[in-house]
C-alpha cells in the first residue's frame, strides 16, 4: 500500500480560510456506499435516524500561539529578540511542550515575556523542543492564555492568513469543555444550537467523549509503504458512562455516528476487544484499508490533505475506489477543503 494510492489533485482556491456562517450552511455531500447525494449540515436530520447516537468530542483548543521577547545583555548592552512558541502537550508537572522559533536564538534558563505578568523560562531542549516552566498555573494560567494567545491555525491556513479574534469562536466546537487540545475536532466545528436542537426533535442522541487532539495531526507521512507509519500518540478518554451510552445504543439496533476522525479513533482504541469499554490513555492507533471497525457505523467529517493519514482513515472506512469518487465529486462541485471547509456524512455499505 503506497503513499501515492491516497494523492489526489487539489485546486488551491478550494482551501477554506474561513468557515461559512451560520456553522450548520456548510455543504454536506452524503456518501451512502457508492451512491452521493449533495445537501447541507442543516440537513442531516433527515439523513439520521431516532436512536442513532452521535459520539462528539468535548476536547478545548487552547489558543497555544503566543509571540514574545527574550532579553539578553551583551557587551553592546541589553539585546531583545522575537521567539515565536506553539504549545504542545503538558507533562505531569505542568510545563509544557512547546516549538520555538527561532531555537537557537534562546537559552536554556532565558525568560520569555509574553506580557507583564505572563512569561515563561526554558528548562529544557528535546527532539528539536523546548520545554517552558510558566509563571502561571491553573485559572491564572488559561486566563493569562487567552489574553494574549491566538490560535493554532493549520498551516495550510496560517500560511494564507493570521490567527484573528474571530478565530477563538470559529475554531472551537458549542460544545467543547475539556481544556488541552492544540487543534479542533474540525467536523463538530460545523454544530450550532440550532442543529442540535433539530437532532434532538429527530429522536438523535449524543455521548461526548474527550480525544486532545495534538500538532501532530498535520504531520505528514514521510514513508512510501503506508502500513511502516508510526502515528503520534493522543490522550484521550471513554468514560463508563459513555461506553454504556454507546452499548445500550448499539443493544437497541441504533447507528453509532463519529463526528470527526479523532472521535472516531478514540471509539475504536476503546473498542478494540470487540465490545466498546470505559478507556483512558495515550493512542496511537493507525486506521488505513484492512482495519475492521468494531463501534463506528458512519462518520461526519471534513475533507482531507492528499497523502494524509485522515484520507486513509475514511479510505480504510467506506473503501479506497469509493473514496476517490466521493473526493472527485467534492473537487468537481466546488465544496471547501480542510478545517474550515465542508462536510461529509459517510455511510459505508453493510454497516448503516
Amino acid at each position: 500500500m503506497k503513499l501515492d494510492d491516497f494523492d489526489f489533485d487539489l485546486p488551491e482556491d478550494r482551501i477554506a480560510t474561513r468557515p461559512v456562517f451560520p456553522r450548520s450552511k456548510a455543504k454536506l455531500l452524503v456518501a451512502q456506499g457508492d451512491a452521493i447525494t449533495d445537501a447541507t449540515v442543516g440537513d442531516l436530520p433527515d439523513w439520521l435516524r431516532p436512536g442513532d447516537r452521535l459520539i462528539l468530542n468535548d476536547t478545548k483548543v487552547i489558543p497555544a500561539r503566543l509571540t514574545g521577547q527574550r532579553h539578553r545583555d551583551s557587551a553592546q548592552g541589553p539585546v531583545s529578540a522575537r521567539i515565536e512558541a506553539t504549545l504542545l502537550s503538558p507533562d505531569p508537572q505542568g510545563n509544557w511542550q512547546a516549538l520555538l522559533k527561532p531555537l537557537k536564538k534562546i537559552r536554556v534558563g532565558e525568560v520569555i515575556q509574553f506580557a507583564d505578568d505572563f512569561h515563561a523560562t526554558l528548562t529544557d531542549v528535546q527532539d528539536g523542543q523546548g520545554v517552558l516552566a510558566f509563571n502561571k498555573s491553573g485559572e491564572a494560567f488559561e486566563r493569562a492564555l487567552n489574553e494574549v494567545g491566538a490560535m493554532p491555525l493549520p498551516p495550510y491556513i496560517a500560511a494564507r492568513r493570521a490567527a484573528d479574534a474571530q478565530d477563538k469562536t470559529d475554531y472551537q466546537t458549542i460544545w467543547a469543555k475539556n481544556t488541552g487540545a492544540v487543534a479542533a475536532p474540525t467536523a463538530s466545528l460545523h454544530f450550532d444550537a440550532e442543529l442540535m436542537q433539530a437532532l434532538t426533535a429527530r429522536g438523535v442522541e449524543v455521548t461526548h467523549v474527550t480525544l486532545h487532539v495534538g500538532a501532530g495531526t498535520f504531520l505528514p507521512v514521510k514513508v512510501d509503504d503506508v502500513t511502516t507509519h508510526r502515528m503520534h500518540a493522543e490522550w484521550g478518554q471513554v468514560s463508563a458512562q459513555a461506553a454504556e451510552e454507546i452499548a445500550a445504543t448499539q443493544a437497541a439496533g441504533g447507528r453509532i455516528i463519529a463526528v470527526g476522525t479523532t472521535a472516531l479513533r478514540l471509539i475504536e482504541t476503546a473498542g478494540r476487544d470487540g465490545q466498546i469499554a470505559a478507556w483512558e490513555g495515550e493512542t496511537d492507533i493507525f486506521i488505513y484499508p484492512g482495519f475492521e471497525f468494531q463501534v463506528t457505523n458512519a462518520l461526519i467529517t471534513n475533507f482531507h490533505l492528499p497523502k494524509s493519514t485522515l484520507l486513509m482513515l475514511v479510505s480504510a472506512l467506506m473503501g479506497q475506489g469509493e473514496i476517490r469518487a466521493i473526493y472527485d465529486h467534492a473537487v468537481r462541485e466546488n465544496y471547501r477543503f480542510f478545517s474550515y471547509g465542508d462536510a461529509s456524512l459517510l455511510i459505508p455499505a453493510g454497516r448503516g
